[in-house]
């Protein structure tokens, strides 16, 4: 994770979907964000590759159109102009090796020519997970995908990456067959938000903290990824899919292994990576008997969040209406390793809940209260910490302090630290980083293959047991809840309970 060289290396970007949503939405936004800030080369194109056929002039005003929409404030137009002159398209079918990509290898010439770019490709595949492999098989087929003479060739893949063990398993097999492992980045566009990377900076950087990480002082942690949103227009694929599969083999893992790694012998991507895989293998499977204790499910029905009513996931376009899939999902996992032995991490994802939050909360242990024993104090408060991914980026500590007057009374207090306080509002899509990084060859914040197979190896016995036993009680929760009753009974078991304010 070095950030030795401002600038990346002169390359072409080219973009498999790129009239899609995420490459307006996301991509285009990202890589203007990077040239405003000067982290692009002047030796940069951009191919957008997509299945109709239009011509490079309409292709170069739909984003230039769909920026002035997205990058959020006023364009800088000799931004926007700089842009266009380094912006392509060619179409076609991807299953077309003679026609398309024997196009896409010719216009990859003439952009090399005309913006001296020394013939470095990396390329985004932002299409259904059963292209990957074609489409890189494609590449490679016409020579564009080995690396040699010092030029390098790049891979990003979208999530999702498989469904389950098998299907990780084969892609990744299929992709070996194809390319090496250190061509592919497995993107996850959470690893892209500041707050996660800080993560690494905050634990291992303050000696203040890595001392009290362990089981000695932490009581349990809670990684909460909650959306107010329902599938919206996802239904089609979200109903093939649910919360478990959508969110915690690869976000939730992600915040998981860089909340509980040890420290790595240095920043370098593997070295890195070799921890964080680690902690997947540390994480104790889950026999059929455990999911019914230690896995929830939920679906939510109807109910007003910000006093608007909403329909049940059921009612959804695109959606079954006796539907089974999951939108929320609770796991209670243990760590089977030294650091973490009888910690719980307790984990939950769901959509139509009250707030749109992603936060780690580390739960300290209690003080013994046997000091306070002749004073008005009845309880100590708990030691805190919440680091906040998102929407507000930050890191709260909430700890006890004296209430002023004669007596010794405890009140609850916060010390908070806000990104956007500090150093100033950033405007990111998440993408920025990773996109910099993929083009500096710096695959830290990219998921390795191992590190796939390990997350769907922890959850495919639970898509089992709930492919077998289908909910009868859904839906369980109303939008604008919390998740299912019990989601709440899975720490009240433990004596705990989950948090649910900012405070």
């Amino acid at each position: 994770m070095s950030n030795t060289q401002r600038t990346a290396d002169p390359c072409v970007m080219v973009i498999f979907g790129a009239t899609g949503d995420l490459t307006k939405r996301k991509l285009f936004p990202a890589l203007y964000n990077l040239a405003k800030e000067k982290f692009l080369p002047e030796n940069f194109a951009i191919i957008g590759v997509g299945r109709q056929e239009l011509e490079i002039a309409d292709f170069r005003n739909k984003i230039i159109a769909d920026l002035k929409e997205f990058i959020g404030g006023a364009p800088d137009e000799k931004m926007l102009e700089w842009f266009e002159q380094r912006i392509y398209y060619t179409g076609g079918d991807f299953d077309d090796d003679k026609k398309l990509f024997k196009d896409i290898k010719a216009l990859l010439g003439e952009v090399c020519a005309a913006h001296r770019i020394p013939e470095n490709y990396f390329y985004y595949l932002a299409t259904p997970p059963q292209l990957f492999a074609n489409v890189a098989g494609k590449i490679d087929k016409n020579g564009l995908g080995k690396e040699e003479n010092g030029k390098w060739r790049r891979f990003i893949f979208e999530k999702p990456f498989g469904r389950d063990i098998e299907s990780a398993k084969k892609l990744n097999y299929e992709l070996g067959e194809i390319l090496t492992e250190k061509q592919i980045y497995r993107i996850d566009h959470y690893l892209g938000k500041e707050t996660v990377q800080n993560i690494l900076v905050f634990r291992f950087g303050n000696s203040i903290f890595e001392p009290i990480w362990n089981r000695n002082f932490i009581d349990h942690v809670q990684i909460t990824v909650a959306e107010k949103l329902g599938v919206e227009s996802r239904g089609g694929y979200y109903d093939t899919a649910g919360a478990l599969r959508d969110m915690i083999p690869n976000h939730i893992f992600q915040l998981i292994t860089l909340t509980a790694m040890e420290p790595p012998v240095s920043f370098e991507a593997d070295a890195v990576r070799d921890e964080q895989s680690k902690i997947l293998h540390a994480i104790q499977p889950f026999a059929p008997e455990d999911v019914l204790h230690k896995a929830v499910r939920g679906q939510y029905g109807a109910g007003d969040i910000d006093e608007k009513n909403l329909a049940a996931y059921r009612s959804e376009e695109q959606v079954n209406p006796q539907s089974n899939t999951e939108t929320f999902a609770a796991l209670k996992l243990s760590i089977d390793n030294w650091r973490w032995a009888g910690v719980p991490f307790y984990i939950r994802t769901g959509k139509r809940l009250p707030a749109k939050r992603t936060d780690i909360t580390i739960q300290f242990k209690k003080a013994p209260l046997l000091l306070f024993r002749d004073t008005s104090v009845e309880k100590l408060t708990t030691n805190r910490l919440v680091i906040h991914v998102q929407p507000d980026e930050g890191i709260t500590l909430h700890f006890g302090a004296k209430v002023p007057g004669p007596i010794v009374n405890m009140g609850e207090v916060d010390m908070d630290f806000n990104y956007v306080d500090h150093f100033g509002e950033q405007i990111s899509t998440g993408y920025e980083r990773l996109l910099y990084d993929c083009m500096t060859g710096d695959a830290t914040l990219f998921q390795r293959a191992d590190m796939v197979e390990a997350s769907w190896q922890i959850v495919s016995p639970i898509l089992d047991v709930w492919q077998a036993i289908p909910a009868r009680d859904f839906p369980n929760y109303e939008s604008g809840g919390w998740g299912p009753a019990d989601a709440d009974e899975l720490l009240n078991r433990d004596g705990r309970r989950w948090k649910n304010t900012l405070d």
